[in-house]
């Protein structure tokens, strides 16, 4: 994929796994839906979750945006997060987040019904930056017929987002 590919990949999927470091033991995973706000992507969580207090701790983060779709193809984006406690952003991401679930944009008449989630969660926004994507090119086999010379894995490289 060239970068116009790549960033067209991640801004017309919903879900990836959010990847960060812990204290101790390895490297923690998790499955988020997020959204793409100009060049950054959001995510809303829990202040209280690992996601968020992580990034207090170190800023770098990765998300690796999967095509819902077999065969399985991903984007793996390295970005730095913060933290984000606006009141009114939190909500309108919440919004966001709820129309990618749904599959469709939320009225504004559950605009109070997500606010109200979003305060008794105390909900924040993680704002990431990329700034570096890891590409692998994809090989798929789709029957026996791909078995040959020709399905040979590359490595993959890093590209500046």
């Amino acid at each position: 994929m060239n970068r116009g590919e790549r960033k067209e990949f991640v801004a017309s999927h919903r879900i990836a796994i959010f990847g960060y470091g812990r204290r101790e033991d390895g490297p923690a995973m998790t499955v988020v839906y997020y959204v793409v706000d100009g060049d950054d992507i959001l995510v809303s969580t829990m202040a209280a979750r690992a996601k968020a207090r992580a990034v207090e701790r170190n800023q770098k983060v990765s998300l690796c945006v999967l095509d819902e779709q077999w065969p399985p193809t991903y984007v793996q984006v390295s970005c730095n997060a913060k933290v984000v406690t606006d009141p009114d952003a939190n909500v309108d991401l919440a919004m966001r987040i709820a129309g990618v679930m749904a599959g469709s944009p939320m009225p504004e008449d559950v605009r109070p019904i997500i606010a109200e989630g979003v305060s008794k969660e105390n909900r924040v926004v993680l704002r990431l930056t990329p700034y570096a994507t890891f590409e692998t090119p994809s090989r798929h086999v789709h029957s026996t017929d791909d078995l040959n010379e020709n399905l040979v894995h590359g490595l993959g490289t890093s590209l500046p987002w």
